[in-house]
């Protein structure tokens, strides 16, 4: 099971991870469960009868992404989906930053980065070893999400000195908040993409999605992968119809 920070020190079950979503609290981790991460439909009623209370610590927990367009920043060198690139030509690369942005065109689309850190066998190597709000930093500390305020949105940086030996896989995902609960889908968004930067901040790859599905609600949109012993980057652009709780079960996180 997976260690989540949650407001209460009760123990994680499935409405957990969807009410993380909803609540977006850093605390002390606790064992709470993942499917609170969106959302906990008994929660509904009380949000509303605290009003304001609960909408500001909401605000004020988790700098939830804004429905304020954002210009995109300069992507240089550009890939299409299904391209799969080097991104070390010489030398060794010892760290990178993913990079996240995105444009809604439904303001109630409150969208997260995370990332997920797989074994060979296309799986999380541990429970604890998927990074997003919720849990900023993997147990190695190679990997730590951050909020951004520049051009970016999200981000999640990744130190290669410090990441486990047994991680051959990093995927990167857009999930919306509540998608489920209110409806919300990937065709509500438009100008999502993903550029990885070098420790010095220069862009090695870039890819801007152009397709956007109505039965999606969790978007892959790219991932690292070792290949040969060097990583590369993979432009992926497909989704699912699940939302971060069936995330973390379809990459093995158990949930209960």
């Amino acid at each position: 099971m997976v260690d989540i920070p949650m407001r209460s020190s009760a123990p994680v079950t499935r409405q957990t991870v969807l009410s993380i979503n909803e609540r977006k609290v850093e605390g002390a981790k606790t064992t709470r469960t993942i499917t609170s991460i969106n959302h906990t439909q008994s929660q509904t009623a009380s949000k509303a009868s605290s009003g304001t209370t609960s909408s500001m610590q909401h605000t004020a927990m988790h700098p939830a992404s804004t429905p304020t367009s954002k210009p995109l920043p300069p992507l240089v060198h550009m890939v299409q989906k299904g391209q799969k690139t080097p991104l070390e030509n010489s030398g060794k690369l010892t760290s990178i930053k993913a990079c996240l942005g995105w444009n809604v065109k439904n303001p109630a689309c409150d969208v997260d980065v995370s990332a997920f850190l797989l074994g060979a066998s296309g799986k999380v190597i541990g429970d604890s070893w998927f990074v997003f709000y919720g849990q900023t930093e993997s147990p190695d500390h190679s990997t730590v999400f951050h909020v951004e305020d520049g051009a970016d949105r999200e981000s999640i940086s990744v130190d290669f000195t410090k990441l486990d030996t047994s991680v051959a896989r990093i995927v990167f995902v857009l999930t919306i908040n509540e998608t489920l609960e209110k409806n919300l889908n990937f065709g509500m968004l438009q100008d999502a993409y993903i550029r990885i930067m070098d420790s010095a901040g220069a862009e090695l790859v870039s890819f801007k999605m152009d397709e956007y599905y109505s039965n999606v609600t969790s978007m892959m949109i790219g991932e690292l992968y070792l290949h040969n012993g060097a990583w590369k980057f993979n432009a992926i652009g497909n989704g699912v119809a699940k939302d971060l709780a069936g995330l973390c079960e379809m990459y093995g996180v158990q949930v209960i």
